[in-house]
Parts: structure tokens; C-alpha cells; sequence
């Protein structure tokens, strides 16, 4: 990734350390919630409130700078992988999540029966399973 401060004025955002700790936190934690990323942020620069997480969060992603997944009966994940339109992986068991490239390899990866008229430039998939150290476990 590069310098956050960059990548924020980039993007026409003023640099703040809060800002700048939450960019750090999502790229060092990909697919963690906000909860996990509080902790990071806190862990770097003391104190910030869990609103200040969130208006971080909100903003960089409304930027395009992060993307927010939200799967199906699970909080918000929150990464820095974004402009490429991969999907992710998870386990049933213990929530680990990972990436998967597109499943055709070229954007939207997927073809809807009936586009109802719309210009389909993203698809979103979550594939569901059990990952290896769980199989494990079993």
C-alpha cells in the first residue's frame, strides 16, 4: 500500500492521526471488523473513540481507499484489496476469511440472468465452507 498520508490527500481528505492509524489497522488486519480495528488503533495511538473508528472507516470507504464486505450474519470486514472486484472465502466455524479472485477473471466475473435494465459493473461473492485448521479439528 502506499503512504497513507499520500493515498489520503490523493484523495482530497485531510491527513489525521486517526485517519492514518485506521489506513495501518486495515491493511495490517484485512477482513477484520471495526471492533479488531479499534483495538489496533488504540494499540498505536492511544485513545479514540469507537465513533471515531467508524467515521474513519466511513469515509475511507465512501473514498474507495477501503472496501467494506458484510456477510451474510456476520459484522462488517473491512480491507484495503480494492479496484479489483474479488470475492472472499469463509469458514462456517471460525470466521476466517480470505480472498479468492474473480471466478471468470475479468470484471463483473459474473453475468446476471436478467440485468433489469442496469449497466452491471461489480459482482460480490462469499463462498461458504470450512477452512483447513478447522477440518482439522474436527
Amino acid at each position: 500500500m502506499p503512504n497513507a498520508a499520500d493515498l489520503l490527500r490523493e484523495h482530497g481528505l485531510p491527513v489525521t492521526a486517526q485517519r492514518v492509524a485506521v489506513l495501518g489497522a486495515v491493511s495490517s488486519r484485512p477482513h477484520a471488523t471495526a471492533d479488531a480495528i479499534a483495538e489496533v488503533v488504540r494499540a498505536r495511538i492511544g485513545t479514540i473513540s469507537r465513533q471515531g473508528v467508524y467515521d474513519a472507516l466511513g469515509i475511507l470507504v465512501k473514498k474507495g481507499i477501503i472496501r467494506r464486505i458484510q456477510p451474510a450474519r456476520s459484522p462488517a470486514l473491512y480491507e484495503d484489496r480494492v479496484g479489483d472486484n474479488h470475492h472472499h472465502l469463509i469458514c462456517r466455524s471460525c470466521g476466517n476469511t480470505t480472498d479468492v479472485d474473480c471466478s471468470v477473471g475479468h470484471r463483473p466475473c459474473l453475468t446476471a440472468s436478467e440485468d433489469g435494465g442496469f449497466e452491471i459493473d461489480e459482482a460480490e461473492v462469499i463462498y461458504w465452507g470450512t477452512c483447513p485448521t478447522c477440518l482439522k479439528n474436527r
